[in-house]
């Protein structure tokens, strides 16, 4: 039987990130997982440059039952920090909209920076280890079987991240752990994901698959989020629309501006001064593409010239290019779900530590817990900041 101090399950982003601030505290520390290699859902995000945090960082920004378990660890370790550590390394990077920051090569790099903090700090990464059982022993300590080996040690972390992308590895692994020793677990769905059409949307609007434009998107509580909206053969995606489904119900409604920053009257009342005898599908062509147009309105209704419209009519015009609202199917659930809502109930753990109240020496941190970031980068921060709460402390 070997012993360690802290023994992490899970080599991901939060894993890694506790196991080098455990180290240099002068922790014996093991990190296990089942994968072939670290930090697998790094090396994909960004689109392979890892969008790794965020420049503007708050607590507004994360979706928790308990909106101030946060506030903690962001405060105690902020994207400043993470970011001079990036540059420590060399890594180049660069900011794109919304404070977002991505690698200028590669994601790799930032696996490769956490695995090297982890060798210069002595924390120890075992790879392709399936964990069989775990359990807490009459000396508190607790045991990690595995199919290689039967490990002791005084402080266990689950760092096993959540159930969205199923492709990399991800499974309700650290929800069991939590549950077998008495922790609540809070109901999980998929978070930051594409939604999916009705069948009879999908035939109005499939041969719109390809189209971006710019959009204002909410949700029936009133967030809303201002980003690009994708039109795609199974539904709709882009920032705006993986913004909002954290917000979204099973068959609430969502509300599109398709006319973000312009008051929609205004803009028709200035085209029918001007220009009277135009058509309305010329007219919406100079603000949206031509096959939006015509998969959004009515064909009698687009052949008419502007000075055809009654009131009525130039009344729903604007309130359907400011506020058309669609009911979606559903989500593409985990499969391509960025994060995962819900998770190890936040008020079971210490906002300053991330150990469960109940249960001494055992820790969760990252994506396992309640806790999702936006888009852009907040996710990884909260990775990191509930990594190094958990470093400190174990």
């Amino acid at each position: 039987m070997e012993h360690h101090d802290v023994i992490i399950i899970g080599a991901g982003a939060a894993g890694l990130m506790c196991a080098a601030t455990a180290g240099y505290r002068g922790r014996d520390v093991l990190v296990l997982d089942n994968a072939k290699q670290a930090g697998k859902k790094i090396l994909i995000s960004g689109g392979g440059r890892c969008n790794f945090t965020n420049q503007k960082v708050e607590p507004a920004n994360f979706l928790c039952s308990n909106s101030h378990f946060v506030k903690s660890a962001l405060a105690r370790y902020r994207s400043s920090d993470f970011i001079e550590l990036v540059e420590r390394h060399g890594i180049e990077y660069h900011e794109r909209d919304h404070g977002q920051l991505f690698c200028n090569d590669s994601a790799k790099e930032i696996v490769a920076m956490l695995l090297t903090e982890c060798e210069w700090a002595g924390a120890q990464v075992k790879l392709r280890t399936e964990i069989k059982a775990i359990s807490k022993n009459s000396d508190g300590l607790y045991e990690v079987i595995t199919d290689k080996a039967h490990y002791t040690c005084q402080s266990l972390v689950m760092a096993t991240g959540g159930l969205s992308m199923p492709k990399l590895g991800a499974s309700p692994f650290g929800y069991h752990v939590a549950e077998q020793f008495g922790l609540k677990v809070l109901p999980t769905h998929a978070g930051l994901v594409p939604f999916t059409w009705h069948s009879e949307q999908k035939q109005r609007f499939e041969p719109l698959s390809g189209i971006a434009v710019p959009s204002t998107i909410s949700a029936k509580d009133g967030t809303q989020f201002s980003e690009a909206l994708l039109f795609t053969h199974r539904g709709l995606s882009g920032p705006a629309i993986l913004q909002i489904s954290n917000y979204w119900n099973p068959g609430e409604a969502i509300s599109i501006n398709l006319l973000p920053g312009k008051d929609a009257r205004a803009e028709i009342k200035q085209l029918l001064d001007n220009s009277p005898k135009q058509s309305l599908r010329n007219a919406l062509a100079l603000w949206l593409p031509k096959r939006l147009v015509e998969a959004l309105f009515d064909e009698v209704l687009l052949n008419k010239a502007l000075n055809q419209l009654v009131h009525a009519e130039l009344e729903q015009l604007a309130l359907d290019l400011e506020a058309w609202s669609i009911v979606m199917n559903g989500t593409e659930g985990y499969r391509t779900a960025e994060v995962t809502l819900g998770g190890v109930d936040t008020d079971e753990l210490s906002s300053k530590t991330m150990e469960a109240k109940s249960v001494t020496g055992l820790f969760f941190i990252g994506e396992v817990m309640d806790v999702s970031g936006w888009l852009g980068g907040f996710n990884f921060q909260w990775a990191w900041s509930s990594g190094v709460a958990a470093g400190q402390a174990v």
